[in-house]
């Protein structure tokens, strides 16, 4: 597991609730704007680094050869982009990215580019696999749908750090270690996954911030011939679109950012608002066990449920159970499988069923759940969402503690924020400790004065962005509007609440954000 784990759990998942991973012009469509689409320009982002804005027109002014990709109606491309925006005229990379043309009938709108956030999360995927495909008909009718896979994510230059057999046992290190001997194992963990990082995608690694992949968004919003950025983001994608907000204001069409980070908050308190998130959506889960029959605890006190929850991940910490393979279910497994299953209230028949099994003594289907969170294939290979996730966290924030005796004087806050998941997850936090390329970002507020409206989504029982995130970055946007989906799961746009559906097609179709604070079930 990771630090600011990544807000998802698989593509199959993310798809069956709708919009998984998850601007407003003032008067008029994102392509009514007067200025140049190709023209260079920028506000101010934490980490930014002064940038010679004439010697990145040839990136605005590139041209890309769209062609089928093997998915019907999509188009792909490539794009260059310079590796250090300080330096232009260096070395460049490439990034993969595609769309799919408006439908019609209807006044075309531009292009709206999607994010499912991650970090680490496939852009392209996620367009070709749900957004494409299942976005309202309306939306596609008048929006040609686009993405672009983020620097060092899946098609574009991917941070690479271990091969399939030591990302198995990375992933089975005991995360709640009881003696020195055991964090000894912990920290060695850590540092031989930085080491691999750097070993295998060092040049990479220094410039896969999330300002640079905002000003990525921004060539290719050029590319693409936009005069304004339109933009659906979720989770990490919402740090994303208001970073894009922060650098180019003027540039901002109609945003929407679901399932909301605040980059107020310093990593130590993200970390720990993120595990009472995890809590509070387990805490749901228990609610709603308990009334079921084939809950796997035999009570009905969701307090109980936590106890024994607790009871079982300790056992495991000394007794792994079979899984019908080599790897055995232990406690770090296993609990990466129950987190997995927070994103998506549709999963908890699932987890269920997982935890019966493990507490009669087979793992598969609990490790099966933590597979998919990491992005295990069925090869015993991985995809990169584990290392793009700490190398662009790893850059945007300075580490939330800096040796384990930190996380040891952290451990009560963390505890107490959950009972369940306090421990695991906050010496998961030591991770960016060991990073080879120094944080460039810092926390900051981001009020992008001069955007058009944006839309900023929040869940109240959101697991791995609080409903406190979204009030807090919806009130340092100057034109930020909140919406409010009271409920389970992650994000909320497309995940079966008409009126959070109908609010945010209103403001892509027709540009009206929806009444401030407005709350919707």
């Amino acid at each position: 597991m990771d630090s600011r784990h990544p807000f998802r759990i698989s593509a199959a998942a993310l798809v069956a609730a709708g919009l998984l991973i998850s601007g407003c012009s003032s008067g008029g469509s994102p392509s009514d704007s007067g200025a140049d689409a190709s023209a260079p320009g920028a506000g101010s982002a934490s980490g930014s680094a002064s940038v010679d804005e004439a010697a990145l027109k040839k990136y605005y002014e590139q041209k890309v050869t769209w062609r089928a990709c093997g998915v019907p109606d999509f188009q792909c491309a490539t794009m260059k982009a310079p590796l250090d925006y300080a330096e232009p005229d260096g070395k460049q990379i490439d990034l993969a990215v595609s769309r799919k043309k408006a439908t019609g009938p209807g006044k075309r709108l531009g292009s709206l580019l999607v994010n499912p956030g991650g970090p680490g999360g496939s852009a392209i995927g996620y367009l070709q696999g749900y957004a494409g495909i299942g976005y309202p008909a309306q939306i596609r009718a008048q929006y040609d749908m686009a993405a672009m896979d983020p620097r060092g994510v899946a098609r574009s230059e991917p941070i690479e750090c271990l091969t399939g057999k030591e990302m198995d046992a990375y992933t089975q290190v005991d995360q709640t270690p009881d003696d020195q001997a055991e964090i000894t194992l912990l920290t060695d963990a850590f540092k031989k996954f930085a080491q691999g990082c750097e070993k295998r995608s060092g040049a990479v690694l220094p410039h896969v911030s999330t300002v640079e992949a905002a000003r990525d968004m921004d060539l290719f919003r050029a590319v693409l011939g936009d005069r304004k950025l339109s933009y659906v983001g979720a989770s990490y994608g919402t740090f994303l679109g208001a970073t894009y907000a922060e650098l180019f204001p003027q540039r901002t069409g109609r945003l929407v950012l679901d399932g909301a980070m605040d980059p107020s908050l310093p990593a130590r308190e993200l970390n720990r608002d993120q595990t009472a998130g995890f809590e509070t959506a387990f805490q749901s889960f228990a609610r709603d066990c308990v009334k079921r029959s084939d809950c796997p605890f035999d009570t009905t006190s969701p307090a109980e449920v936590s106890t024994r929850l607790k009871a079982f991940f300790a056992d495991l910490d000394t007794k792994p159970v079979p899984t019908g393979e080599t790897r055995q279910l232990g406690e770090s497994l296993a609990t990466t499988g129950v987190i997995a299953a927070m994103y998506d209230e549709s999963a908890w028949p699932q987890l269920r069923d997982a935890l019966t099994g493990s507490l009669d003594g087979d793992g598969a289907a609990l490790l099966a759940l933590a597979d998919s969170y990491y992005e295990r294939d069925s090869d015993g290979s991985y995809q990169n969402l584990m290392f793009a996730n700490s190398a662009v966290n790893c850059l945007d924030l300075p580490p939330a503690f800096d040796s384990p005796e930190q996380v040891t004087k952290a451990l009560p806050s963390f505890e107490k924020a959950s009972p369940v998941f306090g421990e695991v997850l906050a010496w998961a936090s030591l991770n960016c400790a060991y990073w080879p390329a120094k944080a460039t970002g810092a926390p900051h507020r981001i009020e992008a004065r001069g955007a058009a409206p944006i839309v900023v989504v929040g869940t109240t029982r959101d697991p791995a962005t609080p409903y406190k995130w979204a009030q807090s970055l919806a009130g340092q946007l100057s034109s930020g509007t909140l919406l409010t989906y009271d409920g389970d799961g992650h994000t909320a746009y497309g995940r079966g609440s008409d009126c959070i559906d109908t609010a945010i097609n209103t403001y892509l179709l027709e540009g009206t954000p929806p009444t401030a604070d407005k709350k919707c079930s």
